[in-house]
């Protein structure tokens, strides 16, 4: 069986989990069905170190290189500014399309569109909604040291939340972690957005 590894973002992992086992289930055709798509997953909280992503991504990348034929890395860009690309050419494997997730899941039409409706947006997934105050007041030590809030977000005014799934509770802490930080709330249900069409490409091509 020819197998696919996806190397990729924490924040990323339920979605893909969810989607690689649609992919498994629903799979036609005898090439697809004889290509296997496995995933590791990083840390979410390298996002507050994006530095650390490049050559945590290699890494793991390279421990992996005798056991898979086609290796993805489930990052796009996510602030390494442009490092992650070169380590994705040096050690010849591609990833996600896009600066951030926030885009692949919007889409970049309708992502171009709420940055210029409002700048100063902040945007959380249902990952980062789920673990806001783990990653964000935990993370960027707002807990610590509350004085940190208005020196992160004081030029934010709005919070959009770009929602995978329809689920009350999520909404709710949603607009929960929107007015802990004092802005307007927003939600745009973008379910999977481009994260389905990427792993369709990989497994069509390594089949």
């Amino acid at each position: 069986m020819d197998r696919v590894l996806v190397v990729a973002c924490g924040a990323l992992a339920k979605e893909l989990r969810h989607l690689i086992a649609a992919l498994d289930k629903g799979a036609a055709g005898d090439k697809a069905e004889r290509v296997a798509i496995d995933l590791e997953c990083l840390p979410a909280k390298l996002h507050n170190r994006p530095e650390l992503i490049p050559e945590a991504v290699r890494e793991r990348v390279r421990a992996a290189r005798n056991r898979y034929g086609t290796i993805l890395v489930g990052y796009a860009d996510c602030g390494t500014g442009g490092l992650l690309d070169k380590v994705c050419r040096e050690e010849g494997v591609e990833r996600l399309p896009g600066p951030h997730c926030y885009e692949l899941y919007a889409g970049a039409e309708a992502f171009t569109q709420l940055q210029e409706q409002e700048l100063g947006t902040l945007y959380l997934t249902d990952y980062l909604v789920c673990h806001f105050e783990r990653l964000i007041l935990e993370g960027l030590g707002i807990l610590d040291h509350p004085e940190l809030q208005d020196v992160y977000f004081n030029n934010y005014t709005r919070l959009v939340y770009l929602s995978q799934e329809s689920d009350p509770e999520l909404d709710r802490l949603a607009r929960q972690a929107a007015d802990r930080l004092g802005l307007r709330f927003e939600k745009v249900a973008t379910g999977y957005g481009g994260l389905v069409d990427a792993l369709v490409e990989i497994r069509e091509r390594a089949a």
